[in-house]
């Protein structure tokens, strides 16, 4: 306010200053200059006053805004001192109602206790059952049960609990029951969807025509097994149960009581080709020689077993025969009758060796084989540990799945090693036989010539 009464004195010195020169120049300019300086001084003390008035009654309002304020937090402390008190009561109702409840509700607590234990075990189990394809609606139902009980103020109702018997009671029903499932969803092992007709067996196993099928519990769908049991044995029985008539009487079937499990296991055993294929190029070799082994006895059993009977045949007749080893060593008898006993011997020496190497020609060879098999056998049981533990250096311990490989070579060959071994030696061991009992005739009857010349040179 100062301000602006110091503004026009300040101005007014300025003209006065200044004002010889205007005067100069123009008398009538300065005093029109001198009048507008006194409006704007009026023009200014009118604003000011205004200004003034009006934060007056601004004030004035601010008071009342002030008090307005200060009643309404009066009010509302007034209100939150009524909230605490009721919010306190109401602590003390809720317990007292609380301990009421639990007074009244007595053993049943223990009861619901037990019913949320049923209905969540139920559920694991029955959304792993081969039943859930049937009634997948369970699952949901058995689940808000289990989360209802699990909630201090909510209790199941009447028409809950029964229902949860129900669905035990079907499950078990179900067990027993051999049930065909028209044109169901089934997943392929190509990834396809195909619509098929199902048989369920229980809740052990889900079959198709020909095939057994797995159940996924996270989208309760059926899917083909990749791989199924080996041999038609017990996929025959799918096809079997799958055409029988409704009322048809008793079909053989493969069941699997473990719901699928065995079966799991059966399906991944390996095949005896995929056995044979672990062995490796050992394996392989083992084979080949086993093969080679058999045959060679085969042969020989037979070419010795002819042999045998010509011989035994030689043995009831008079008359040499060159068709057989002991006639060529009598006809090498005939052939020198007139010979000395010594000369005699040597000659009948001479053919049997002569006939020995016919006789004894592979046996060795398959005692070879029987000796060398069980020794590829090891062979590959070392390599195949050099590969386990050249995994397991890579890979570590974590996961035994890389040390199959190595692990099925070790016992593959060896398994190979001892099953070529074990009849190439009983083989072995008849060839060899039967090679020895044609040899000991022909020493039998050369003994005997030789005998009998010797008798007869002496009493001539």
């Amino acid at each position: 306010m100062k301000y602006f009464r110091i503004l026009p004195v300040a101005v007014l010195t300025t003209l006065i200053v200044s004002g010889p020169v205007a005067a100069q120049d123009d008398e009538m300019t300065l005093n029109q200059l001198l009048d507008l300086v006194a409006q704007g001084s009026a023009t200014d003390n009118r604003a000011e006053e205004e200004r003034t008035q009006r934060f007056e009654q601004n004030q004035a309002q601010q008071e009342q805004l002030l008090q307005d304020g200060r009643n309404e937090q009066a009010a509302q402390e007034r209100r939150s001192d009524q909230l605490e008190t009721t919010f306190e009561e109401n602590e003390l109702l809720i317990a007292d109602v609380t301990e009421q409840l639990d007074a009244r509700l007595g053993s049943l607590r223990e009861l619901f206790g037990v019913l949320q234990q049923v209905a969540g075990d139920a559920r694991a189990q029955f959304e792993n059952s081969f039943t859930n394809v049937e009634y997948p609606d369970r699952a949901t139902f058995l689940t808000d049960l289990a989360a209802k009980m699990g909630s201090s103020s909510q209790l199941a109702s009447i028409e809950e609990i029964e229902r949860l018997w129900f669905e035990l009671q079907r499950e078990a029903t179900e067990q027993g029951k051999v049930k065909r499932i028209p044109d169901y969803r089934v997943i392929t092992t190509d990834g396809q969807e195909s619509f098929e007709d199902v048989i369920r067996v229980g809740t052990f196993n889900v079959v198709a025509d020909g095939r057994y099928l797995s159940h996924n519990p996270e989208t309760n769908s059926l899917s083909e097994l990749q791989r199924q049991p080996e041999g038609g044995r017990f996929t025959g029985s799918t096809s079997d149960l799958v055409r029988a008539a409704p009322g048809s009487g008793v079909v053989r079937f493969g069941l699997d009581p473990t719901s699928g499990v065995i079966l799991s296991a059966l399906v991944e055993t390996p095949n005896i080709t995929e056995r044979i294929n672990q062995g490796g190029i050992v394996g392989y070799v083992i084979i080949a020689l086993g093969i080679l082994g058999v045959l060679l006895s085969a042969e020989r059993l037979i070419s010795l077993t002819i042999a045998g009977r010509k011989v035994k045949a030689q043995l009831e007749s008079n008359t040499p025969s060159d068709g057989n080893a002991l006639g060529r060593v009598l006809q090498v008898y005939h052939n020198n009758r007139e010979a000395d006993t010594e000369t005699l011997e040597l000659k009948l020496g001479e053919a049997i060796l002569k006939e020995t190497p016919a006789l004894q020609r592979g046996i060795l060879f398959i005692k070879v084989i029987s000796v060398v098999a069980p020794l590829l056998g090891l062979l590959g049981t070392v390599t195949g540990m050099i590969n386990t533990f050249q995994a397991i250096t890579l890979f570590g311990t974590g996961d035994p799945k890389t040390m199959a490989g190595g692990i099925s070579q070790a016992l593959v060959t060896t398994v190979l090693g001892l099953t070529v071994a074990i009849p190439t030696v009983l083989l072995h061991t008849i060839v060899s036989g039967r090679s020895k009992t044609i040899t000991q005739i022909l020493l039998e009857q050369t003994a005997g010539i030789v005998a009998d010349q010797s008798e007869k040179t002496q009493s001539a």
